[in-house]
């Protein structure tokens, strides 16, 4: 099962930076295929993803003890220190303030538990993110998250009651 992807919003092309994720995911795509890879966890799919990713120039969390983690700001108190963050899998901080890429990798609880949603709300709340791209997989026990949370965005980017502050949505179905 090839790598599908879509950018949105669709009115736009999509930043030369997330096709090059998008690259990334192609080639480990024998090693992180949903259709042939069922067992494993988005720290797996991460792994595989992460030295491409670095060569992107993207820190990738190494692990979940506190100094292998990717904090992104949130919120700024005094002096400008930090008083709320939320992890990243991924973030590459860009060329420029307000381009930073956050990059989100679920596996089974993607669609199931509502982590896209979760993934998405985060992102837009956090300082200097201006993409997201959020990899989940295609086959799930016979379910097909890529497609699920394909429809949630498509119907987002179609309706104009809610404008976000990102300005590309990549959604990667591995």
């Amino acid at each position: 099962m090839p790598v599908r992807w879509i950018c949105f919003p669709k009115s736009r092309r999509p930043p030369q930076l997330a096709r090059s994720v998008v690259h990334v995911f192609e080639n480990a795509s024998p090693k992180i295929a949903s259709s042939v890879q069922m067992d494993l966890k988005s720290d797996d799919v991460l792994k595989h993803v992460a030295p491409g990713l670095k060569k992107l120039g993207f820190d990738v969390e190494s692990s979940k003890h506190r100094d292998g983690k990717i904090s992104v700001p949130v919120l700024l108190g005094e002096q400008g220190a930090v008083e709320k963050s939320f992890e990243a899998d991924a973030f590459h901080p860009g060329s420029s303030r307000d381009d930073g890429f956050v990059l989100e990798v679920e596996a089974g609880r993607g669609f199931v538990n509502n982590q896209f949603l979760k993934d998405l709300f985060q992102a837009c709340v956090m300082q200097d993110v201006a993409y997201l791209a959020i990899a989940v997989r295609q086959d799930y026990r016979g379910s097909n998250n890529y497609e699920s949370i394909l429809r949630y965005f498509e119907t987002l980017y179609a309706s104009d009651r809610l404008v976000l502050p990102l300005r590309a949505l990549l959604l990667i179905g591995y």
